[in-house]
């Protein structure tokens, strides 16, 4: 029996691999980490609320077997690129380097599609280097998976994901061979691979890219 991490367990993809965590019995204990209460009560999950920002306070909680890292935010919700760096960068490094410390096995990020930290999109820019670090940590596993355009229900209203998943999905059947990776994704088949992928206990550095994540969602 193990027991799962996760950071981001309020967000699109986190909401959903949070059930999906203490609904697997796999697991025996389930250890969120948030600025807020969920409000969810389960048997299996012991919720920390915590600043993010004091890891003196909860370096010692973060002992278990798998880590999943699902948090993530926009430049436009977070202000500034700063604080995106903060939140998409920084907090995952944090983290990663005290679960690393801890001796946790496994570490599972959701990064994005492109991702690359030579890019000249701040934002891809950012997901690679958090991508670059994790490459040199001591985990027995690391996981990284690049979505597509994401499809869900959000808690806050993003005008261009809207526009553009409908158009994505209106024109999904031309997303095949080389395509298939750009085509659009919901946030539950997300959710659904990094439980599958977390129970293969990879060894090494693996990024799964968009086309391969529905593929071990949806076999």
């Amino acid at each position: 029996m193990k027991t799962a991490l996760i950071i981001g367990s309020t967000g699109l993809i986190g909401a959903q691999l949070l059930q999906n965590l203490l609904d697997n019995t796999d697991y025996e204990k389930v250890i969120a980490f948030n600025r807020t209460d969920t409000g969810i009560k389960h048997t299996k999950l012991s919720e920390k609320i915590i600043d993010f920002d004091k890891p003196e306070t909860y370096e010692n909680s973060i002992k278990g077997d798998d880590f999943f890292c699902t948090i993530g935010t926009t430049i436009k919700q977070a202000g500034s690129k700063e604080s995106f760096k903060k939140v998409d960068f920084e907090y995952p490094k944090q983290f990663a380097t005290l679960a690393s410390k801890n001796g946790v096995k496994q570490f599972l990020l959701i990064s994005s599609m492109g991702a690359d930290s030579k890019s000249d999109s701040f934002y891809l820019k950012t997901k690679g280097e958090i991508e670059d670090f994790l490459k040199a940590t001591t985990f027995k596993g690391i996981a990284i998976v690049r979505p597509s355009l994401l499809l869900g229900d959000r808690k806050e209203f993003r005008f261009g994901e809207k526009i553009g998943g409908f158009l994505m999905k209106t024109f999904s059947f031309l997303f095949i061979g080389k395509l298939k990776n750009y085509k659009p994704i919901q946030s539950t088949t997300v959710a659904k691979a990094l439980e599958l992928i977390a129970q293969k206990e990879i060894s090494g550095f693996k990024i799964y890219n968009s086309a391969e994540i529905e593929a071990i969602a949806n076999p």
